[in-house]
């Protein structure tokens, strides 16, 4: 029988007038991996800082188990600033003994990349001090998972980790012995990881068996029965539990929650899109041509990020961009937007990004725009304008756009100022939706939302016709809100993936594979290794300048039938044809490339 590891007793805390959890009685068990949802200031982190004991119960109590060993990622680290990465994560122990540890060769290779931490400029022994938020954040969740805690209690643990790093991060997760309760709102790592779900709503938390899909289910299913819920809210739980069921059925292996029921709920749904509806609108509002890039270089200082890319975003477009962190997602976005704001005056490095002339762009960066902290959120829409037509004879208020982004009528009085970081974050693609675009620029949108939130904002997507390029690690919004998936994988190209984000991931497991495979035939090896023949050398060296013209000229064909497709989107023979041909292609650049680096030690 498994031993409980905590318990938490008729729990309560309140802020200034507000009950922020009202009796709450809970419990961790070894082997649990517990995910907790809500929105924003429910009291999410409140919860699980009461249950680390970093924060007191104003009644109730929280008890642990003797001798339980804890660990916590909180939003705030505790790091060192003097010390270095390997002071606060290697500690004490001597190279041989944790290079010789499998586990510590997991970590550091899951979350930087390598052993030797290619990201810092001193590697293990680069100072804490001037590092970012987010480079200090991964040396805190490494520092916990090297030891050997009885429960792990994660705050936000997917942010500022890549699609890789989050991928990494759930299997690594799966295969400890750890219990686990983690605040996040990642749906895809919900569902990879956890087996239990709470979910804190206004000041109780409820509790369901299963992930995030089965928590989705189960929650249709409740709020059917109950019906006491508003209308609105209950379309929406319904919507998105037709995209689980429709979209992606192995998404829960265990659905333990009357799957039929679920599908009874959901019979009348339409699909969350009408695809060639959309495209139709789209073509309307946009015309033939939207972006056009032909052989242009995209460069960051002297580091060029991408080399001849011939792409096409046609009307009604709905891609999603993925990429190695530093490969260029966010400076392809920011040349398409800069030729965009300057009628086609501001140009790339090379080439030409070619800009419809009815182009509308909404650019939502990384950075939060700075508002006027004394205006109220209502006046902070208003400002842009006071209704939205969003197609299809949808309209929607200034008043009424705040409501569905979770301001309430007292909230779209408060001053701006006042708004936490993710209330901001709201506020921010709200106006850029105000203003009726006909192109969006998202980069990392999900940044500080919650899962309502997010679900409401995925809503109103379905239904906006237009242009959209998507960059974010949360791999659910990406699969839930595009219809294409394009990767940066570092090597200054753009490449359609057929099968998505777990395309993606194959890939980037493939070139890991061949640059381990490449250090290890480096390493000095043998005498007959040291001594190749100048003969051996120069047959290497005519091999590679080969394989290169072939790689070339497999680049230009790609772009071609990148293009091909974009111009054919809506022939869907012909676009599996030339995909078929794109994945042949892509098979002989994988070949070619491992042969590459074979010869590469040898030239």
């Amino acid at each position: 029988m498994a031993v409980n590891l905590v318990n938490v007793e008729n729990v309560s805390k309140v802020y200034g007038t507000r009950a922020l959890l009202d009796g709450i009685s809970l419990g961790v068990s070894e082997g649990d991996r517990i995910g907790v949802v809500g929105r924003n200031g429910d009291g999410k982190t409140t919860l699980i800082r009461m249950l680390a004991k970093l924060e007191e119960a104003d009644t109730g109590r929280v008890t642990h188990s003797g001798g339980l060993r804890l660990g916590v990622l909180t939003q705030h680290d505790s790091l060192d600033p003097t010390a270095t990465v390997r002071h606060e994560v290697i500690r004490d122990m001597a190279d041989h003994e944790w290079a010789g540890n499998a586990k510590v060769r997991d970590v550091l290779t899951g979350l930087f990349g390598g052993l030797d931490l290619p990201g810092f400029p001193q590697g293990l022994d680069t100072v804490i001090g001037p590092l970012s938020g987010g480079e200090r954040r991964r040396i805190a969740l490494a520092k916990l998972l090297i030891d050997e805690p009885d429960l792990i209690v994660l705050d936000e643990p997917t942010n500022h980790l890549d699609v890789e790093g989050i991928s990494w991060l759930a299997k690594h997760l799966r295969e400890r012995r750890s219990a686990l309760v983690c605040v996040t709102h990642d749906r895809w790592f919900l569902d990879q990881v956890c087996t239990r779900m709470w979910d804190v709503q206004k000041g109780d938390v409820y509790e369901y068996e299963g992930g995030y899909s089965d928590y989705v289910f189960a929650r249709a299913e409740r709020e059917r029965i109950a019906a006491t819920e508003e209308v609105k809210r209950q379309n929406l739980v319904r919507k998105e539990l037709a995209w689980l069921r429709r979209g992606a059925p192995a998404r829960t292996s265990k659905p333990r929650f009357r799957v039929e029921a679920a599908n009874e709920l959901i019979a009348d749904v339409p699909p969350p899109r009408d695809s060639s509806e959309l495209m139709k609108f789209a073509s309307s509002r946009l015309g033939k041509t939207v972006f056009d890039l032909k052989d242009v270089t995209v460069q960051a200082g002297p580091k060029v990020l991408l080399k001849h890319l011939t792409w096409q975003l046609g009307p009604g477009d709905r891609i999603g961009l993925v990429g190695v962190n530093g490969a260029g997602k966010t400076s392809l976005l920011r040349a398409m937007a800069e030729a965009a704001t300057s009628e086609g005056e501001t140009q790339p490095a090379a080439g030409k990004v070619v800009v419809g002339k009815t182009v509308k762009l909404a650019y939502l960066s990384q950075e939060v725009g700075e508002l006027n902290p004394n205006l109220r959120v209502l006046e902070a829409v208003q400002q842009i304008r006071d209704r939205v037509d969003l197609g299809k004879g949808r309209e929607l208020t200034a008043g009424q756009l705040c409501e569905t982004f979770g301001f309430g009528k007292e909230k779209q009085w408060t001053p701006v100022g006042d708004l936490s970081g993710g209330e901001r974050r709201r506020l921010q693609i709200l106006r850029l939706l105000m203003d009726e675009p006909n192109v969006l620029f998202l980069d990392e949108p999900t940044n500080d939302l919650d899962i309502e939130t997010l679900t409401q904002l995925e809503d109103l997507l379905d239904g906006w016709p237009g242009s959209m390029v998507v960059i974010s690690h949360d791999r659910f919004f990406v699969e839930r809100t595009t219809d294409r998936v394009f990767a940066l994988l570092g090597d200054a190209t753009l490449r359609m993936l057929p099968r998505g984000i777990d395309e993606y991931l194959e890939r980037r497991r493939r070139m890991e594979e061949v640059a381990a495979a490449a250090i290890q035939a480096a390493a000095p090896a043998t005498k007959a290794v040291a001594e190749k023949s100048a003969a051996d050398t120069r047959a290497a060296k005519k091999e590679l300048q080969k394989i290169e013209r072939q790689l070339d000229k497999l680049s230009e064909r790609e772009s071609k039938l990148h293009t091909q497709i974009a111009d054919n989107a809506t022939d869907f023979e012909k676009v599996a044809k030339l995909d078929a041909e794109l994945r042949e292609l892509s098979g002989e650049r994988d070949e070619l490339e491992l042969r590459w680096l074979e010869l590469a030690d040898d030239a």
